[in-house]
């Protein structure tokens, strides 16, 4: 299970550095990014569904769509105000915090090897974010909070799905209507250029609706603990991408909180394998 995980974990970090290009680079507005996001991957969940001779047919459920189309607005939206450190910082640290905060609540063991490798993780994207976070501005930082409750809340239900494939190409199909009417209402007019679109379509095909697929089957298998620190790893990756991709420096620091952040989920792993949680 292990290269599913890396993989879904580099594909989310694909995905921001989409969504940086797209809406940095002036090549479309953020709410028609949204909505396109949701509905080309929509179209390549039910295309797999389709000719991959799964017998199932999409599984809808109103508060899944309604979490998945929250946190991609919120997510865009306030990405036109945040800049990626503060953005990222409060977006995985409310995931980080509201999925440990329920798997506590389900009776999770917090034993001291998961709480070292949390403390090491989250310390590593503190050295990584804070000293560029700056002052964001209350309503984005808001907005960026909402998205990554309801990531978190998207990834706690989606423990209970049984058919992963199902289950998240209903999702995407259900929130199609929900972008239409929030593009509707939102009355920004409709900014995309080909680069916006390519950048939109790849985000929502690829980096959404094929790793969201892929991160459903995952999740039965992890704790929400576990599940919520691995996801501290984006950032990383993404600043990694960054420099490869975006030309952007990687310096001490940052080399030495990736090195962090990545050994302190080195440790939750090796924690829930002990407890067997976590099935390699």
């Amino acid at each position: 299970m292990l290269p599913k995980i890396l993989l879904t974990m580099a594909a989310f970090a694909a995905n921001s550095l989409l969504c940086r290009l797209a809406l940095k680079g002036m090549h479309m507005d953020a709410v028609s990014f949204s909505a396109l996001r949701l509905i080309s991957g929509a179209v390549a969940l039910l295309l797999f569904l389709r000719l991959s001779g799964i017998p199932k047919k999409p599984e809808f459920n109103g508060l899944n769509a309604a979490l998945l189309a929250l946190y991609v607005f919120a997510f865009s939206l306030a990405y036109l105000s945040l800049t990626t450190a503060a953005g990222a910082l409060l977006l995985f640290g409310t995931v980080q915090c509201v999925m440990t905060g329920w798997g506590l609540m389900r009776g999770e063991r917090l034993t001291w090897l998961k709480s070292v490798g949390m403390l090491g993780a989250m310390a590593g994207l503190a050295l990584l974010l804070l000293p560029g976070a700056g002052h964001p501005s209350g309503g984005a930082a808001l907005l960026m909070m909402i998205s990554g409750a309801a990531w978190a809340a998207y990834c706690i239900t989606g423990k209970k799905v049984q058919n992963a494939a199902a289950a998240t190409a209903g999702n995407f199909t259900l929130a199609v209507p929900m972008a239409l009417v929030a593009l509707v209402l939102s009355g920004v007019p409709i900014h995309a250029d080909a680069a916006g679109l390519l950048l939109a379509v790849t985000s929502g095909a690829l980096m959404s609706g094929g790793a969201y697929l892929l991160w459903y089957s995952i999740l039965p298998r992890l704790s929400p603990t576990t599940a919520s620190t691995l996801q501290l790893s984006v950032p990383c990756l993404a600043a990694l991408g960054g420099l490869i991709f975006m030309g952007e420096t990687l310096d001490t620091r940052m080399l030495v909180a990736i090195a962090l952040t990545l050994s302190g989920i080195g440790l939750v792993i090796a924690a829930d394998r002990r407890g067997r949680g976590f099935t390699p």
